[in-house]
């Protein structure tokens, strides 16, 4: 599974929002990274390692439960703009680890508008899904 983080910053700017000063991105900068990601996915699908993959809403729909004095607890987000969380997920069948990484890497070339800043150093975390009890 190749995973992909980002902070609700992240989503308010591609969603036009200038909310700490940086760069919104445009429409361009969008249609950018929506071409960017079909291809990237397209060339799974046609090497036929594409198993699935989804993006998630922004974090301020998330919630999270925890424990307190052993009771549940829910926290409905947002959580702080630069906390990251989990933006998105595809998940390959490939020959090896090796090849995992090197369809994770090439989401670096992720397009991003020429002047944002970004507020996390970029990152794509790649774990293999466990098949069962003994693969934990």
């Amino acid at each position: 599974m190749i995973m992909m983080s980002g902070s609700q910053r992240d989503y308010d700017a591609m969603a036009g929002k200038d909310s700490d000063g940086s760069p919104a991105w445009s429409p361009e900068d969008m249609a950018a990274l929506h071409e960017f990601m079909a291809a990237w996915n397209n060339d799974l699908v046609e090497s036929g390692e594409f198993v699935d993959a989804r993006g998630l809403t922004a974090p301020v729909h998330t919630r999270r439960i925890s424990l307190r004095d052993g009771v549940p607890v829910v926290t409905d987000g947002p959580y702080p703009e630069t906390q990251e969380v989990l933006a998105g997920y595809t998940i390959v069948e490939c020959a090896s680890f090796d090849r995992a990484t090197e369809i994770a890497a090439k989401l670096a070339k992720t397009p991003h508008p020429e002047d944002a800043t970004l507020t996390n150093e970029w990152y794509v975390d790649i774990r293999p899904i466990a098949e069962g009890i003994e693969d934990l």
